[in-house]
């Protein structure tokens, strides 16, 4: 998958927070902090996970294949990851 989109980091963030809220709407995404596990914070489980990345790579373009699952477990590291894919 070739990144189609360019952003800024803050975009980018709002867009995966936005995703987030479609997955776990009855999170409150305001206590979320940047390193904080995704997955612990908002009670999802690993399929839950996976259909949330998949979704957020057809909007930005960039892959997160399940081998990197690991490394994009908190916001910062989700953002750094794509950014620096796009």
């Amino acid at each position: 998958m070739i990144a189609t989109k360019t952003m800024t980091r803050n975009a980018l963030h709002q867009l995966i927070l936005n995703q987030l809220r479609g997955l776990a709407s009855e999170a409150d995404l305001a206590d979320l902090r940047p390193h904080d596990d995704l997955r612990e914070m908002l009670e999802i489980d690993a399929f839950d996970f996976h259909t949330f990345l998949l979704a957020l790579s057809k909007e930005v373009g960039v892959e997160i294949p399940p081998k990197d699952y690991g490394k994009v477990n908190t916001l910062e590291n989700l953002t750094a990851y794509l950014l620096a894919r796009m």
